[in-house]
């Protein structure tokens, strides 16, 4: 059983500890392997604002009690989160369309109540973790309400939320208490997106997106053209961390999740893992670096973590119907 409580100063040494050389806002972005700038930039607001650490540990301890509840569950078991897309474009490329927008939203809904179609290939020895279709009835949806869109001359963004500021050029976030945020942008060095964990300004709440991986956006941009890199996103969003803990045979802080002894990115099921005891890897998880077309579940433990934010009391209980 993995331990899913840490104390603030271990949160600190364990976010202080990841790679932070975040990236210039003018590299180019040339990825050849899916790349997730969350960890970097959560260890740089760690490093910022020395209150973030102890802020995310209550968030824990939180998330902690509720599932330890046996009454845990939502009102109404339903949460509908309100989505506001901004776009920043230098390039028509950029100029992402209504419809990319809107196949985004469809992707999100359908990855986050396990009605995509690709749920059915989930391997047999995870389908009792797997978190199915309105699983313990709750069901998370999202719900396009807005386009905000701004031409720029700025070739790259890079990760230290410049795009969520107007004042630099960017533009700001929209009722981030109860609206959901979306940047797409062209962020540089490789970076697929990057999310703000739970506990983070409400001024940089949200998530980031490279134009050409948001929403199904064309075989030139494979393998990572299904919308999953906003699936991933959403999840760190939702206080989901990378399958391997950002760490050799690290701790994602869910109970029902093999352990990995780092990402996977072309990797396919059955692939074992070198973490003892011998077991196979949950590469299809959505908090794993795997292709778009390889990852395609949530288990129940990391449903209910993201469940317990909504619920009376929680961080984000402001997106609960």
């Amino acid at each position: 059983m993995k331990k899913i409580l840490l104390s603030a100063t271990a949160l600190l040494m364990l976010f202080s500890c990841q790679n932070d050389a975040t990236q210039s806002e003018d590299t180019m972005n040339t990825n050849a392997r899916r790349t997730c700038a969350s960890q970097d930039v959560l260890a740089e607001q760690l490093k910022a604002d020395p209150t973030l650490a102890l802020k995310m540990n209550t968030i824990e301890t939180f998330t902690a009690d509720a599932m330890a509840n046996p009454n845990f569950r939502l009102v109404g078991g339903k949460i509908v989160i309100p989505v506001i897309v901004n776009v920043l474009y230098r390039t028509a490329a950029e100029n992402i369309s209504d419809a990319q927008i809107a196949s985004q939203i469809t992707v999100l809904n359908k990855d986050f109540t396990a009605t995509n179609s690709d749920f059915s290939s989930v391997p047999a020895e995870f389908s009792g973790v797997a978190a199915g279709p309105l699983v313990n009835g709750i069901d998370i949806t999202f719900e396009l309400v807005g386009i905000v869109r701004k031409a720029t001359t700025k070739t790259s963004w890079g990760t230290r939320d410049v795009m969520k500021s107007a004042k630099r050029g960017g533009i700001d976030a929209t009722s981030p208490a109860n609206t959901l945020n979306l940047w797409s942008c062209t962020i540089g060095g490789g970076i697929l997106g990057y999310a703000q964990f739970p506990g983070g300004s409400a001024s940089t709440d949200g998530v980031v997106m490279d134009p050409r991986y948001f929403g199904l956006s064309g075989n030139a941009n494979a393998p990572y053209n299904l919308g999953r890199t906003a699936s991933h996103e959403v999840g760190h969003w939702m206080n989901l961390r990378h399958i391997w803990g950002d760490a050799s045979c690290g701790n994602d802080l869910v109970s029902d999740t093999p352990v990995h002894r780092g990402p996977n990115y072309g990797e396919s099921y059955p692939f074992e893992s070198t973490c003892l005891p011998v077991h196979n890897e949950m590469t299809m998880n959505y908090m794993d670096y795997s292709n778009d077309n390889l990852m395609f579940m949530f288990t129940l433990g990391q449903k209910a973590r993201m469940s317990a934010l909504f619920v009376s009391g929680g961080v984000r209980a402001g997106f609960r119907l």
